[in-house]
């Protein structure tokens, strides 16, 4: 049967498609079995992890190194800090600004396609010498790729009040 004849039929073609696209988005994300998930949910605990020492010690190259070059980030006063240059120089005046330990707790990490992970977590401010703590939520986008898993965007936020009930 000649390739001309079978393109030609408009059920050949659609199967070559999703075929197509099967093995370009599905297949990926199966073949990420139980273990690969928690490998990648490790390395991504490991890169917050870094991101909050890196930034305790206001270092600006290991902070520069967690991030993708496009990263971004909204942070809970309205800042919206693009790209990597002013995500590090944003957040290294803002641990100067506001001392304390800072935590993130990650509660969830899901992936939403093959490379690309959301983190959500509990992020607080530890408040100087005893002071009032400041509590957040943080949602951190993650890619992988050629060095591994890098943040590409950050949220954070303060938690709204609770509902009033009528």
């Amino acid at each position: 049967m000649n390739s001309a004849k079978v393109f030609s039929n408009g059920r050949a073609l659609r199967a070559l498609l999703m075929f197509s696209f099967y093995l370009l988005t599905v297949a990926p994300l199966l073949a990420q079995g139980p273990a690969g998930r928690a490998s990648d949910e490790t390395a991504i605990r490991e890169i917050v992890k870094k991101y909050l020492d890196a930034r305790d010690r206001r270092d600006a190259q290991a902070v520069e190194g967690l991030f993708t070059s496009d990263a971004d980030q909204l942070v809970s006063s309205g800042e919206w800090r693009k790209g990597r240059s002013e995500v590090v120089s944003g957040t290294l005046a803002s641990s100067q600004r506001t001392s304390g330990s800072r935590t993130i707790a990650i509660e969830s990490i899901r992936f939403v396609a093959a490379g690309v992970a959301l983190a959500d977590g509990r992020y607080e401010i530890g408040g100087p010498a005893g002071g009032e703590s400041r509590k957040m939520w943080t949602t951190l986008l993650l890619t992988r790729g050629a060095k591994g898993w890098q943040i590409a965007a950050i949220r954070n936020m303060l938690p709204a009040p609770p509902a009033t009930t009528r």
